[in-house]
């Protein structure tokens, strides 16, 4: 965890990605070893309801994302990070975890970011494209439609010449 006041970076992966929600003063492409993205987290909030599930991304074991890692400056410290708990952390699938990060200018950064808890109950694991479908397909929540979310993150993903293989089957299949 950042020590308030010091300047911080903020790894996203999902919809912090092109809807960070806080104030940042650099913005850039960013790589993360040890985890990869994966939409293994059953959304009871933002994109679903507990009767009606959807799926969201999480930042899971294994392999490597790219991203954008966030530079924050220290002063905005406490309200970047009671933003980010509030959003991230409704019902604590996600752990906070700093991770070594790889900036696409080469710089090394260490950055906050929030990893999927495979011991939770929501934590959906992998799941097979029809599973997938049924589970985006059906997902409303305070955050709006699941499929709404896929495609906003797949075309953002695509922007930054990035490819999710997953994302980009489910959204030629939401059409």
């Amino acid at each position: 965890m950042p020590a308030e006041g010091d300047d911080f970076w903020v790894f996203g992966y999902g919809s912090l990605m092109w809807r960070p929600g806080f104030a940042f003063v650099e913005r850039q492409l960013a790589t993360v070893r040890g985890y990869h993205r994966a939409l293994c987290v059953y959304s009871h909030v933002h994109r679903g309801t507990p009767d009606r599930p959807g799926l969201v991304l999480g930042l899971d074991r294994g392999g490597a994302c790219r991203g954008v890692a966030f530079h924050v400056a220290g002063e905005k410290w406490a309200e970047t990070i009671a933003y980010l708990r509030g959003r991230e952390q409704v019902t604590l699938v996600y752990r906070e975890a700093r991770v070594p990060v790889l900036l696409i200018d080469g710089r090394r950064v260490s950055a906050l970011t929030f990893v999927v808890d495979r011991a939770h109950a929501q934590y959906a694991g992998r799941l097979e494209g029809p599973m997938l479908l049924q589970h985006v397909r059906q997902g409303v929540g305070r955050s709006g439609s699941n499929p709404d979310y896929i495609r906003a993150t797949h075309d953002h993903l695509v922007e930054l010449g990035l490819r999710d293989r997953t994302l980009a089957w489910l959204a030629a299949h939401l059409d």
